[in-house]
């Protein structure tokens, strides 16, 4: 066994590397605006060299890893039984409905443009729940395989870059559809692929439409644990001896054990505002690591089919939820 100096000597490094490229993130998201988890991911892939040899590299790993894990099962703490109870079961329907066209959506674009089935997987889950965060679930979730760091990477930069561009055009687009304040925020709340950017767009329309959208948007989070669930269950069960086997999600119940806790247990809420916020930075820190175990050259290689098909499941999702909304719902 390492002993406790050993550990340090081997991961401080790369971890500490990896926290103050997601510091330095965080202050260029504050002071200059745009989203904290592009900044992590573009500043992590200038200082790819770090990931290749010296001594930063197991803590690189390890932050893009465990780290990774910790944060997704801290994702649990934002989500509250009453904010789901609050939409009633319209929202509920629409958001279930469309997280499970998306998908399916995205695996047959996937397949009509040759593309790898795990790729449809990480860019539908990511567009139809919560963008980055759901990728990097999914991603940890999946069995490991070539170029999945690279499609983890590629899924992360496409949904940042499509969510900020919604987040600007969706209000506008939204304001000449004819729906309310209310039906407005669950439009925005269920197409929106980053929380951040869904809050931003909400409460860019007026106060009632940004509180819809949250709420819609948690409610999508939440739809995180049967997916990535159904995706272990279905890895592990179609395992081939000759193929990476997907690990057990412990990160999985973990977010579980969280919501819980945070729903069920009376916990004050300064904790769950500090859980929520580790969450976050551990979230920012471990894309910061992806960023640098990722190189622009082996970006480039995954080819213009991936951009269409990313964007195509964006509009898909837009279009159904605008369809539902204007004359379902």
């Amino acid at each position: 066994m390492h002993t406790l100096s050993e550990s340090a000597n081997r991961y401080v490094p790369g971890v500490l590397v990896s926290l103050t490229i997601a510091m330095a993130a965080k202050f260029l998201s504050e002071h200059y605006g745009g989203p904290v988890m592009l900044f992590a991911l573009l500043l992590g892939m200038a200082f790819h060299f770090l990931s290749e040899e010296g001594r930063c590299i197991e803590g690189i790993e390890l932050s893009s890893s465990r780290i990774l894990r910790i944060g997704v099962a801290l994702l649990g703490a934002r989500i509250s039984v009453d904010q789901v109870m609050t939409l009633g079961w319209h929202p509920v329907a629409l958001v279930f409905g469309s997280i499970l066209a998306t998908i399916i959506a995205g695996l047959g674009l996937a397949k009509i443009l040759g593309l790898n089935k795990n790729l449809g997987l990480l860019t539908s889950g990511a567009v139809a729940i919560c963008g980055a965060s759901a990728a990097m679930a999914i991603s940890s979730a999946l069995p490991k395989h070539k170029g999945l760091e690279r499609d983890t990477i590629f899924t992360v930069v496409g949904v940042t870059t499509l969510s900020t561009l919604a987040m600007i055009i969706y209000p506008i687009v939204i304001s000449s559809a004819g729906l309310d304040q209310t039906q407005t925020g669950i439009f925005l709340g269920a197409t929106i692929h980053d929380v951040a950017q869904v809050i931003g767009a909400g409460y860019m329309v007026s106060e009632e439409t940004g509180d819809v959208a949250t709420l819609t948007k948690l409610l999508r989070v939440a739809m995180l644990i049967p997916l990535v669930l159904s995706l272990v269950i279905a890895a592990r069960m179609k395992n081939k001896p000759n193929e990476g086997r997907a690990p057990i999600p412990w990160f999985l119940f973990g977010f579980i054990t969280v919501f819980a806790l945070c729903n069920f247990v009376p916990i004050p809420e300064a904790l769950i505002s500090t859980l929520v916020e580790i969450s976050r930075w551990c979230l920012i820190t471990a894309i910061a690591a992806l960023g640098m175990k990722t190189s622009l050259g082996k970006l480039a290689t995954i080819g213009h089919k991936a951009i269409i098909l990313i964007v195509g499941e964006t509009l898909f999702l837009a279009i159904l939820v605008l369809i539902v909304m204007k004359f379902i719902v």
